[in-house]
């Protein structure tokens, strides 16, 4: 006997659209609705200029267009080759099952539960299911018997082995090693049988003898990899010497550096970066905002600059300590003293990247976890002409609520990125900040 598949309704929570404001054309051919609520909210999203504000006004603009001479108690088609219809969704005076009454609040999560709930009951033959980042909301949704699940558009699916940008080959001909030591640089097919991912790294070791190396896919050759200091910051381990060399090869315009608290992340890519200050007009420096209490930093008090300082410390004093390698009186100690002044090294806040080309700029955005996949991509494509962008973070260490180690930006980018000719990506997994702060990690 043939059973007839039950259409499904996707109810969008706020969340969801503060997200990716373009979240509703992601169902494929399923149809889409917003609780009334959530255009309430989103009209508090609507000034500002972080990208939460910048999402909700593109929402609203596009709920404008579609309804056209519509109402949106309509059900109106989306644009589109197989696409759904979407409307506003209204709860019922009295829901059988009433989340207000039950859970004693009139918050906006329990009015958006009530119209997927009436949702729900007007459409019996339809499988009404609520999206939304919120884990607590779908937890919520789902003991008042509402499916609910997270909104997975741009996430990775398998974490746990996500591209880590290095391989270690046990085994290689010591007399490989030797001509790639003596040669710099071997054609590929002599190494490996199949071609390796373009800008992939590789330990090559045979007992006490190895050697560092990556793939050049422009020459289509392994060549060997130095462990050479930039800016006066020596690499400590062979992940360190690979990301320094990404984040020195000119042919890559696009690395990431991922690693745990104290790997040397941050203060890499600002070597990296001062080492070739000559080859861009500005070295720009940024972090997510991750505000507290859930209060934008307009709250804060002074100029744009004083507000942003708090948040980059970290940035600050690993510029302090690439300082601390040289004497004061060096001419290097004195050139990041003179590239702060003069704005050659500056902090930009992300909010006012958006709309603007990035020409000639090695860009080192720090903290990258706490993006979402639409930043990173919004980010990404302001790069302009002779621009390099460095993203930094952990992904197991995220500071926003509606993020997680498959739905960031920085693991999407990896994972997306990976084999691309201009992207190279390094995961730095041993830590070196000090003999206690690995301690600590081992055994705390």
């Amino acid at each position: 006997m043939h059973t007839v598949k039950k259409r499904k309704i996707y109810v969008l929570d706020t969340s969801v659209i503060l997200h990716n404001s373009e979240a509703i054309s992601s169902f494929e051919d399923n149809d889409v609705a917003i609780p009334i609520t959530v255009l309430e909210e989103l009209d508090n999203f609507k000034q500002g200029n972080t990208t939460k504000n910048f999402e909700a006004r593109n929402f609203i603009r596009f709920l404008d267009q579609l309804s056209g001479k519509f109402t949106l108690q309509d059900w109106i088609p989306l644009n589109g080759p197989d696409k759904g219809r979407f409307k506003v969704v209204m709860p019922a005076e009295r829901p059988t099952v009433d989340a207000v009454r039950i859970f004693d609040d009139q918050k906006a999560d329990h009015k958006i539960l009530n119209a997927a709930i009436s949702l729900q009951e007007q459409e019996p033959e339809s499988r009404v299911i609520l999206v939304t980042k919120d884990i607590n909301l779908r937890l919520k949704a789902k003991s008042l018997n509402l499916p609910a699940e997270d909104f997975r558009t741009g996430t990775v699916a398998d974490v746990d082995n996500l591209y880590k940008g290095k391989t270690l080959v046990e085994g290689v001909p010591s007399s490989l090693i030797d001509r790639i030591f003596e040669l710099g640089k071997l054609p590929v097919s002599e190494v490996f049988p199949e071609r390796p991912i373009d800008n992939h790294y590789f330990i090559l070791r045979n007992g006490n003898k190895s050697t560092l190396a990556y793939f050049n896919p422009l020459e289509q050759s392994i060549e060997r990899v130095e462990k050479a200091p930039c800016y006066g910051v020596k690499p400590r381990n062979a992940e360190q010497t690979f990301a320094l060399h990404a984040l020195t090869n000119p042919h890559i315009k696009l690395a990431t550096i991922q690693g745990a608290a104290g790997t040397g992340k941050t203060l890499l890519a600002l070597a990296g970066a001062l080492e070739q200050r000559r080859n861009y007009r500005v070295i720009m420096i940024a972090r997510p905002v991750v505000a507290l209490s859930n209060k934008d930093i307009g709250f804060l008090p002074g100029d744009i600059k004083s507000k942003l300082n708090p948040y980059m410390e970290p940035l600050w004093d690993n510029l302090k300590f690439i300082k601390s390698q040289f004497k004061e009186s060096d001419k290097q100690a004195k050139r990041i003293d003179e590239m702060v002044e003069s704005e050659k090294i500056m902090i930009a806040p992300l909010a006012y990247i958006r709309g603007r080309s990035l020409s000639r700029v090695i860009f080192i955005v720090d903290e990258a976890q706490n993006l979402t996949p639409h930043e990173i991509k919004t980010i990404i494509t302001r790069a302009g002409e002779g621009t390099k962008l460095i993203f930094t973070g952990d992904i197991r260490q995220i500071d926003t609520p509606y993020l997680d180690a498959q739905s960031n930006g920085l693991s999407y980018v990896i994972d997306r990125m990976q084999g691309q000719s201009l992207f190279a990506h390094v995961t730095l997994e041993k830590g070196e900040r000090s003999e206690l702060a690995n301690l600590a990690s081992e055994l705390l």
